[in-house]
């Protein structure tokens, strides 16, 4: 039996035009995981009060940061997958990209698998921190999709690595320079969820968002919950980086609506950092493993005049992982520990086994 690799990420408009723009965040913003209100309500927020409004205003924000080669986001996972797949090359298991939203889909992608004669999938959702409007809304395409298929694979999901070495590692190997000279500041700036989304995570509905510091360590009832991982992940990223705590915070980022999010928000903390007297702030934005909208218009431009126009001289971005070596080798090993090992080794190296499928790893 033939196992293969499947990179899941969130997606991006097929260009940076309004009508291109409206149709990838109908798509995304009618997911009931992201908007997870009355399906009524979200049909009128849409049509009325998003759709013809926002897909300009995002247009011109995706043209700011569109390459030749396409978005950002999708050229990133391209490029990663090429990588990741000539790690396994010499075993016969191949390596897809399948977005959420947009193009490749998920469901193209797992019928690509199937058409190489893939009956075992590793599902490598691309979100170093679970929640359920990114995974979550990941997952169910993928399971929906293999249930749909007669032949319907075994599948092996990689977890949340929000405190994994090898995420970690990766991510302070790219910050490591651009903290040299030492800034005055250092934020870590994680993509926003709206409050409700962290509370509907805790099964106890008495801690996450109830207790004091709920976020301070990952017990059981916030193991879910995407609040804690993000400061886990800082937390991680700051011990690697030998960041003092008083050097640096954490912020949320992306707001939409007027819901109650997740605090404190990016923008604000960038502007009281201003206003403090810190001139120069790095910041990491550890919740996407690739640059895009979020971090290269959101955080290197918009974020970066906000900041001047307060008193700050400059913002620098730390790039994401993309396609850097650290990370596909990371990536690589984590994706590894997805395969159940039986029975030793051979003459030509050790069994890997999947869900009944095994391959030679040469020694």
């Amino acid at each position: 039996m033939k196992t293969g690799i499947l990179l899941s990420n969130l997606g991006s408009p097929d260009a940076p035009r309004a009508p291109e723009v409206r149709r990838y965040l109908k798509q995304f913003l009618s997911d009931d995981r992201v908007l997870d209100i009355n399906p009524f309500l979200r049909w009128l927020l849409l049509q009325f009060a998003i759709l013809p409004f926002r897909s300009r205003r995002s247009a011109k924000a995706y043209a700011k940061i569109w390459t030749k080669n396409g978005s950002p986001l999708l050229v990133h996972g391209k490029q990663l997958r090429t990588a990741l797949a000539q790690r396994f090359q010499e075993e016969g298991i191949p390596v897809v990209l399948g977005m959420r939203y947009g193009n490749p889909s998920i469901p193209r992608a797992m019928q690509e698998l199937r058409e190489q004669g893939c009956d075992c999938v590793i599902v490598v959702p691309l979100y170093p921190q679970y929640a359920s409007s990114s995974s979550g809304s990941a997952l169910q395409v993928v399971y929906e999709t293999a249930a749909r298929l007669w032949n319907t694979p075994s599948l092996t999901v990689l977890p949340p690595f929000y405190d994994r070495p090898e995420f970690i590692n990766a991510f302070a190997e790219i910050g490591r320079p651009h903290l040299n000279p030492v800034p005055d500041h250092v934020l870590f700036s994680f993509h926003g969820l709206p409050a409700r989304h962290v509370q509907k995570s805790d099964n106890s509905g008495r801690w996450c968002l109830q207790q004091p510091n709920c976020c301070a360590q990952i017990c059981e009832e916030n193991r879910n919950c995407y609040s804690a991982q993000c400061h886990h992940s800082a937390q991680r990223l700051a011990q690697a980086l030998e960041i003092e705590p008083e050097r640096w915070s954490l912020s949320f980022q992306s707001r939409l609506g007027r819901d109650r999010w997740l605090q404190p928000d990016t923008l604000s903390i960038l502007e009281a950092l201003a206003r403090s007297g810190k001139r120069r702030v790095v910041v990491f934005c550890p919740a996407f493993v690739a640059d895009c909208l979020e971090t290269l218009e959101e955080i290197a431009i918009r974020a970066n005049a906000e900041f001047q126009e307060a008193g700050g001289k400059s913002l620098t971005l730390v790039p994401s992982l993309n396609n850097h070596p650290a990370w596909v080798s990371g990536l690589e090993t984590l994706v590894r520990t997805q395969f159940p090992s039986y029975g030793g080794t051979s003459e030509s190296g050790s069994e890997i086994h999947c869900a009944g499928a095994s391959h030679s790893i040469p020694a």
